[in-house]
């Protein structure tokens, strides 16, 4: 008898930001430690830094300098797409990081030009069935106002900072 494919619908956020696509794109990636929510920590505690780098991946180093892989780069392409694995568990309370890469969700980010100056970041995060039966929890939780919605408004917040 085959398993059932248990469907889980992806997650679509997007932000406007004044900012031209090259300089949206490096705020994400190399600034990412100016706007990512140093408690939204996979470390048991409040991050020191938030890193993310195409060679690297993207971490935090806990208070403590325990370096904390949150997953890989799987697309470096600036200043248009980036491409990410999520390899955090969702069986764990709180969420922790998940040392299986195939059981990794994806998160898209997408850098599209609205006119000169101004840049639609729009985030994709789908393939929540590898997380397993805990993937629809996950799902419902990076779409909810404390998930992706909160990180993308910290980013525009960060991104107005920039445009000044």
């Amino acid at each position: 008898m085959e398993e059932p494919v248990i469907e889980v619908p992806e997650v679509v956020v997007g932000v406007s930001v004044n900012l031209p696509t090259d300089t949206a794109f490096a705020l994400f990636t190399d600034g990412i430690d100016r706007w990512w929510p140093k408690q939204n920590s996979f470390s048991r505690g409040t991050a020191r830094e938030i890193g993310l780098t195409a060679e690297g991946g993207w971490f935090e180093i806990s208070e403590e300098g325990e370096t904390v892989g949150w997953g890989d780069v799987l697309a470096w392409q600036p200043p248009q797409r980036l491409l990410l694995a999520w390899q955090i568990s969702p069986d764990t309370q709180p969420w922790s990081p998940e040392p299986d890469p195939a059981k990794a969700s994806e998160v898209e980010v997408r850098f599209l030009p609205i006119e000169p100056g101004r840049t639609q970041v729009k985030v994709l995060h789908d393939a929540f069935a590898r997380h397993g039966d805990g993937g629809a929890g996950m799902a419902a939780g990076m779409a909810s106002p404390m998930g992706w919605p909160a990180l993308l408004e910290a980013y525009r917040v960060a991104a107005e900072m920039e445009s000044t």
